[in-house]
């Protein structure tokens, strides 16, 4: 089963403790979160360096110390770290990041760090490289991995003209993409407040077999960020007209939770979601943004329901 790291959480059996939200108070944007061996490890942009904290219970995480794992030099690529995403692939432990130079936004691209255990906790990181799109080789940031039977896929979000898009390549290896195409492009109004974008992209996989896209819409600053759903239904991925864009946002502002946007999807010991929120609205795109952890339910058809962000403070079983 899997949670939304916003968050949204998936199926799960609960036990009698508990966690509150907010998991991370400030610098909670963009969160991500694996359980592995035990242990959950998250992600959140700190904008100058890539941190894990680690504990065993989701409601541990608020007291853990965060582990500094990646600071950079180098100038192409010193600043503006976000969307950090830990993935095992090809037997290995990579985090896929955005970066960029100092002083602007404009030069941000995908990155990818390797570690060197198959326990993350235990793992020093080392650059693996860059992703250049072969076809594409532009601005790119929020890069994730899906899973299919036909290959693993990166997916990403990147602007063609005044639209920021989601766009998917097929992985050969952890650092190298085949030619890139674009699935979703921001059309509904409610993807458009502020700014046109699709951004943020995570995979969930349904019980009955249905693969499915969620995503961040709309500017980040503002009052319209939230979230959206794209599903798989043709047999290519590769294949814009194989995605089928749902006309209604899956995730809203409510309960005085707003803008919740940027989710993670993980699979506790049974499954759940994260993602981040503002505490205040118009929100902002800055550290005041908190990650907030939530349980994603299945309708009878197969699809994600991530109902409506709970109040601050609910208390929230552990999955088990």
């Amino acid at each position: 089963m899997r949670f939304l790291v916003f968050c949204v959480l998936a199926f799960q059996s609960l036990l009698a403790l508990g966690f509150t939200n907010p998991i991370k108070a400030t610098d909670g944007s963009d969160p991500f979160m694996v359980y592995h061996e035990g242990s959950y490890y998250l992600t959140t942009t700190t904008w100058n360096n890539i941190q894990i904290t680690r504990a065993s219970t989701i409601q541990g995480l608020k007291t853990a110390t965060p582990k500094v794992v990646w600071t950079d030099s180098t100038a192409s690529r010193c600043c503006n770290l976000w969307a950090p995403e830990i993935h095992w692939f090809n037997n290995s432990w990579y985090i896929y990041y955005s970066a960029g130079t100092t002083g602007t936004f404009d030069n941000q691209h995908i990155h990818v760090l390797k570690g060197s255990s198959n326990i993350i906790g235990d793992s020093q990181w080392t650059y693996a490289g860059r992703i250049a799109i072969p076809n594409r080789d532009v601005w790119a940031i929020d890069a994730t991995l899906m899973f299919l039977s036909s290959g693993t896929y990166l997916v990403y979000s990147s602007w063609d003209g005044a639209n920021q898009c989601l766009w998917i390549s097929k992985m050969t290896s952890a650092t190298q993409v085949g030619n890139t195409v674009k699935i979703s492009t921001p059309t509904f109004d409610w993807e458009k407040v502020g700014a046109n974008v699709n951004e943020g992209p995570e995979a969930i996989y349904g019980p009955t077999g249905r693969t499915f896209i969620v995503y961040s819409a709309s500017n980040c600053a503002g009052t319209g960020y939230k979230l959206g759903l794209l599903e798989l239904t043709g047999s290519d991925p590769l294949n814009s007209a194989s995605w089928t864009k749902f006309s209604n946002p899956v995730f809203t502002s409510a309960n005085g939770v707003w803008q919740p946007g940027h989710n993670g999807l993980f699979t506790s010991p049974n499954g759940k979601d994260v993602f981040h929120a503002n505490s205040v609205t118009p929100g902002t795109c800055d550290g005041n943004r908190y990650t907030a952890v939530q349980k994603v339910n299945w309708n009878s058809d197969g699809s994600p329901n991530f109902g409506s962000p709970l109040a601050l403070g609910t208390s929230i079983a552990e999955p088990a």
